[in-house]
């Protein structure tokens, strides 16, 4: 199946290479589409990413203004390909756990009226970038958490959802991930670990006042739609703690 992967990228040198790989290993389970927009990157993000493109013709680069991380993840659904099945996400300083693709899609491959699998991720506070994997005595926490690469969505899905809501600084994944739940599409939630989340001085979640403003004006607009059309679904019980082991809050 044509999956496609959108990766927005804005001075992630450190780390963007680490996250390709985890994403080209898995070629074998999916016809790979890896889009990469580079939101007007001031450091070697861009090098890094064109390091990469020689082997794995999956990798589309794309270079841009900097616009934002909203405006980047809809450039990135306007380069989607005619014969793309499934689209998914992932950010360029995380990383995709090998066999995650393999494990979804098959859900899609049993299932033509499926259209998303919302799977788990891990939080992590060190990773190792030669095997991509935790580090032995990193801190973690396992959750069904709000991130849009916990998620493959379908083509047909993605087409009604239109894209992300501008307004947004930050949480346009949440706001995006609550109207997706909200609409009712045919979903299973898999116990595959979907993404390895990188914890690091420079999450963009780090920057509590923004992050938490802007969280909050996704749940009241959702809250605001649901009250208003009572058709819509609620999203109590998709978002939940699997495992607290061996964690710390940084």
């Amino acid at each position: 199946m044509k999956l496609s992967v959108i990766m927005p990228v804005y001075n992630r040198e450190r780390y963007v290479v680490s996250a390709l790989r985890s994403l080209v290993r898995q070629r074998d389970a999916a016809d790979l589409d890896i889009i990469v927009i580079d939101d007007g990157s001031t450091d070697g993000s861009a090098e890094a990413v064109r390091s990469m493109m020689g082997e794995n013709p999956c990798i589309r680069l794309f270079r841009q203004e900097n616009m934002g991380v909203t405006k980047t993840r809809n450039a990135g659904l306007k380069l989607l390909k005619p014969e793309t099945e499934l689209v998914s996400f992932l950010d360029s300083d995380d990383v995709s756990p090998v066999g995650r693709f393999k494990a979804d899609i098959a859900f899609f491959q049993a299932d033509p009226g499926l259209e998303l699998t919302y799977s788990l991720m891990m939080l992590v506070d060190g990773i190792d970038d030669d095997r991509l994997e935790p580090e032995p005595g990193s801190h973690f926490m396992t959750v069904r958490g709000i991130h849009l690469s916990s998620g493959i969505f379908s083509r047909r899905l993605v087409d009604r959802m239109g894209g992300f809501d501008e307004a947004f600084q930050q949480a346009e994944d949440t706001d995006y991930l609550l109207r997706t739940f909200e609409s009712g599409p045919r979903f299973v939630t898999p116990d595959t670990v979907a993404l390895y989340y990188r914890r690091h001085p420079g999450n963009m979640t780090k920057q509590a006042d923004t992050s938490l403003r802007e969280f909050i004006r996704a749940i009241h607009k959702s809250m605001r739609r649901r009250k208003a059309d009572p058709s819509l679904r609620g999203v109590e019980g998709i978002f939940d703690v699997k495992e607290l082991a061996n964690w710390r809050f940084m």
